[in-house]
Parts: structure tokens; sequence; C-alpha cells
């Protein structure tokens, strides 16, 4: 009997010996794995900084300048494209606050804007207005050091006394005043009161 008991302990003795050298043998598997797949996600992160594009639904943004808030843009998704440090906006709208403290509405399908300058292109369905015109365009740029909303196809401006169109327009924000360049017609509307 001792003799079975003793071959039985060597036994134990020899499969515990056997699970912890092969629980090693696991574990520094994992561990050597795990540490190759780190450096991968490393690169990775780096190829995200570096390559990548990031998307973000409903985005707001503020331009703020000496204090002072120039403009607001909503949308209703925006793509950051980080190599070329632009934000791609879709269905978007835009509110300019000028120095009387009226407000220039802007809305287009498409917005492109330039991060380190905050200079935008607008693209398709473009309609800016405010409480005395409303201007309808396809494609229209803002030059934020400037303050000037210009664009370089054709305009059609409607407003209470006229209706306008022109090869070519520009909005300067900070004197809000507008000028229509090209072939430019329109239409006067006298207002009569009684």
């Amino acid at each position: 009997m001792p003799f079975l008991k003793n071959h039985y302990h060597k036994k134990l003795k020899l499969a515990l010996i056997s699970g912890i050298l092969v629980a090693l043998g696991v574990i520094l598997a994992v561990f050597v794995n795990h540490r190759h797949i780190t450096e991968k996600e490393g690169d990775v992160v780096s190829g995200i900084r570096n390559k990548s594009n990031i998307s973000i639904g409903k985005a707001h943004q503020t331009a703020i300048r000496n204090g002072i808030k120039e403009w607001n843009l909503d949308a209703a998704s925006v793509n950051y494209m980080v190599k070329k440090n632009q934000a791609i906006f879709r269905d978007l709208s835009v509110t300019f606050y000028l120095k009387d403290k009226t407000e220039v509405y802007l809305t287009a399908n498409k917005g492109i804007l330039t991060i380190d300058s905050n200079d935008m292109e607008l693209l398709g369905n473009i309609v800016v207005k405010n409480s005395k015109y409303r201007l309808k365009t396809e494609n229209l740029f803002y030059s934020h050091n400037q303050r000037i909303i210009f664009s370089k196809v054709p305009v059609k401006v409607t407003g209470a006394a006229f209706d306008l169109v022109a090869d070519s327009m520009s909005l300067n924000l900070n004197t809000n005043k507008t000028m229509f360049e090209g072939k430019v017609q329109g239409t006067l509307r006298e207002i009569i009161r009684l």
C-alpha cells in the first residue's frame, strides 16, 4: 500500500508540475501575443492621427474673434479630414452676426471649412437671407479674415421691392454692403402705401 500511495503522490506531483508548466507557457504566449498586438495598436493610433477621417453626427461650431461671436454653424453631420485639415459639413446652416446687431442666415447642402483659417466653401442649394432680402446660388465662399461672402457663379436676389440676377456678387459683413458684377439684371417695384 505505501508503494501505491507513494506512486500516486508522484503522479499527482508530476501532473501538478505539468499543469503549472502548461499554465506558464499559456501565460507567456498570451503576454508575447498581447505585446505584439499592443505594438500594432500603437501603429494604428498613429495612423489614425495622420491619415484617417473622423465622422460625427450633428455638429455645432462657433467662431469668436476678440471676444465677439462672428458666426454659429450647425450641421446634420461632419467629416473631419485630418490630412487636409478640413471639416466637411452636410445639411448646414450658418448664422452670421453683424456689427449692427442684425443677423444673416445661410443654408447649404454641403460646406467645407478650412480649420486653420475658418474660411468656407459652400455647395448646393444655397440660400442667404436677412430681414430684407433672400439670395440663392449653387456655390459660395466665405473669407473669415475679411468677413466677406462671395460667389463666382450666378446669383438670384429677391426682396420686397426688387428682383435681381447677377453673374457674381460679394457681401461685406463688416459694412453690410453688397456688390454685384458681370451681367446684372433686375426689376424694381414701387411700394405704394395708402
